[in-house]
């Protein structure tokens, strides 16, 4: 696949990324086939293995994010659209600061491009309601469709707002993300091609000092890395400052609608023959029900047959229910005769009593239809398989759902399924929009823990790698940024190893020799200087890169707990509990905020006794190896480094700055 046409790919730079990139592949490759094939100590296995497979692990994800870097290129910037279309910019919000949600609304009236603006809020505040209207802003809450039913958060409220908004266009913004005038006006162009369904813009966050101690900006991520996706045709929706077409919104929901309907009858039909016998356990005593699971049960099997055959749900489902609805008829005849026998054994006046039974028996029967008061309807297992034959969607709170709901990040599941639909997307890399990052340690590992339980339920739910419709390298590029967050195990081990070498003697390798480093030292050369050479200069506002990838290994036991609690969720339905970042900071000291990264304050201090473990085994001389120790002891000293960012943003607490 080529990438687009308004892509620059030209320049210096790219063509010694490539180098670098092609250098961390086979260099990466000779390492791990060494460390595979040639230094296990397999008599240590329970650590030599876990490092070798961490090892492994680090190089996919490099190779990964090499593969990103390949095609990382500026777009051209697009003629303007060539007709006047109608755009709604909508802002989301649940329980933040009423006034910082009118301030983004008065941003989003100032757009220069005609437009609606909307306030979607989910927290159904009356004040919020009044400040809107007088400011001539429109106002969207949801109705009592959605009392008692899964509201999928932020995805529901944006879907419940399609449903009563038109615009051809939707600018999406966050309760905090103020938009710079000219947004439409630089994005909209990119529409021309009736192709493209997303246009991404950078987030960057006013109230962040430069040194960015909480890690909140993310300038690789928004420049190389997003910038080399949209030269695969990969760049996916991030929540917020995008402009999305209705339509691919809308046949997203269609789509989505149609196989979530066929999965879930598909799945029934194959566990109907389970569901009837249950139901039969169920009705012991029953004898009324007995001819009419008899019945259901034929019904089953012919709908079977008929989604085998190609015959279309609806029909399928219509014929199902219609033999329900009869079978439960007959039922209620059965119960209804027995009555008038049991009646006119009691003499005349029962007799008398039956025969007024009789006379009314039709329209008994379909009032109790009606109510479904029918025997069957006790039947729990049975009343949950004819449930499911309803198309339209009961237990939804809108039978079509144009954003994705199977994650508690909406956005990157929405853009994969667009993808796959055939769509394009766009990344904008231009600053149209400034919002507001965590302003502590807690809000920040709050946003950091649902943004990574999100991106893996995607990955466990609609894993890129079998999504059909994706390209190859659109498969790569999504699940990329799913392996990542993975690292958690992979960081543990690094973690371990030079503990456990350092207190125990415990060696992962044959020896760490001169044919060990050979093999390492290029690897590293290569892989870090690919890296360097990216970020250079790609700070936004003099913010270094480099914090991102301090945090990536810092918030280890976050990553773990993430993947942990996303299988709880996925597999065995623990409720994840979906927090909205705080938007002010929390009245805490500094010791509370170092309890919630008390998992790595104690792995620096083991690690910090690890080190005069090995200095005190030098000096006595009964260290395994002078050189395995130094090189250990480096490796400590570089699991610090990154670790130690979590003190400074324990202590700190945001600053004052100017809003935009």
């Amino acid at each position: 696949m080529s990438a687009p046409k308004d892509i620059i790919l030209k320049g210096g730079q790219l063509f010694f990324v490539r180098v670098l990139v092609f250098s961390s592949l086979v260099f990466g490759l000779r390492y791990v086939e060494w460390r595979w094939l040639h230094s296990l100590n397999m008599s240590q296995w329970w650590i030599s293995v876990p490092l070798v497979t961490a090892e492994t692990y680090s190089l996919i994800d490099g190779l990964l994010f090499g593969m990103a870097m390949w095609r990382s290129g500026r777009r051209k910037k697009p003629e303007p659209l060539n007709r006047r279309a109608t755009v709604d910019v909508m802002i989301t919000t649940y329980n933040e600061p009423i006034e910082l949600v009118m301030a983004t609304a008065r941003a989003a009236k100032s757009i220069s491009y005609p437009h609606a603006t909307y306030i979607l809020d989910d927290g159904k505040r009356d004040e919020l309601r009044e400040r809107a209207l007088a400011e001539d802003c429109g106002y969207i809450t949801r109705g009592e469709e959605w009392v008692n039913r899964p509201l999928h958060a932020k995805a529901g409220n944006l879907n419940n707002a399609l449903m009563v908004t038109s615009g051809e266009f939707l600018l999406i913004l966050d309760a905090d993300m103020r938009a710079e005038p000219q947004i439409l006006d630089e994005t909209l162009g990119y529409f021309n091609d009736p192709k493209v369904a997303l246009v991404q813009t950078p987030q960057i966050f006013w109230n962040v000092k430069n040194e960015d101690p909480l890690g909140s900006q993310a300038p690789l991520f928004y420049g190389p890395i997003m910038r080399g996706k949209d030269g695969w045709n990969s760049a996916f929706f991030c929540g917020s400052n995008a402009i999305l077409r209705r339509e691919a919104l809308m046949q997203l929901a269609l789509t989505g609608y149609v196989q979530d309907v066929a999965t879930v009858l598909k799945e029934t039909l194959r566990r109907s023959k389970k569901i009837v016998k249950r139901a039969r356990k169920q009705a012991a005593g029953m004898p009324s029900v007995a001819s009419a699971l008899q019945e259901i049960s034929a019904a089953a099997r012919d709908a079977r047959r008929a989604v085998r055959r190609g015959t279309s749900l609806g029909e399928v489902t219509h014929e199902f229910q219609r033999r329900v609805r009869a079978a439960s008829r007959d039922t209620i005849h059965d119960d209804l005769a027995q009555m008038r026998q049991d009646l006119e054994s009691l003499g005349d006046a029962g007799a008398a009593t039956s025969l007024a039974l009789m006379e009314r028996e039709e329209a008994i029967v379909n009032r109790l239809s009606e109510l479904d008061a029918s025997p069957l309807q006790a039947l729990t297992s049975l009343k949950e398989m004819v449930e499911t034959f309803d198309v339209g969607r009961a237990h939804e709170g809108q039978p079509l759902m144009p954003l994705a709901t199977i994650s508690v990040t909406e956005d990157m599941a929405t853009a994969m399924r667009l993808h796959a639909l055939g769509w394009k997307s766009v990344y904008h890399d231009h600053l149209l929009a400034h919002g507001m990052a965590p302003e502590d340690l807690g809000a920040a590992l709050q946003q950091r823990l649902r943004w990574a339980q999100g991106t893996l339920q995607v990955m466990l739910r609609e894993n890129p790698l079998a999504k059909r419709g994706l390209s190859v390298a659109q498969r790569l590029m999504y699940f990329a940024t799913m392996w990542n967050y993975l690292s958690g195990f992979a960081n543990f081990v690094f973690v371990a190893a030079p503990v456990l070498y350092l207190n125990f003697n415990e060696r992962p390798v044959h020896a760490y020799s001169t044919d060990f480093l050979l093999h390492l030292l290029p690897y590293i050369i290569a892989n870090q200087g690919m890296f360097m050479l990216i970020s250079w200069k790609r700070g936004q506002k003099n913010i270094p890169t480099w914090r991102g990838q301090q945090y990536s290994f810092a918030l280890f036991p976050l990553w773990i707990r993430a993947a942990l609690t996303t299988v709880a969720n996925v597999y065995f339905g623990r409720p994840l509990g979906f927090v909205v970042t705080p938007k002010t900071r929390a009245e805490t000291s500094t010791a509370q905020m170092l309890k919630l990264v008390w998992p790595q304050i104690a792995a620096m201090a083991v690690l910090v006794l690890s080190t005069f473990v090995g200095f005190i085994k030098l000096y006595l001389g009964v260290a395994p190896s002078v050189e395995g120790t130094w090189l250990n002891v480096v490796w400590v000293a570089i699991d610090l480094l990154w670790m130690s960012v979590v003190f400074r943003a324990a202590s700190y607490r945001g600053f004052e700055a100017p809003a935009p």
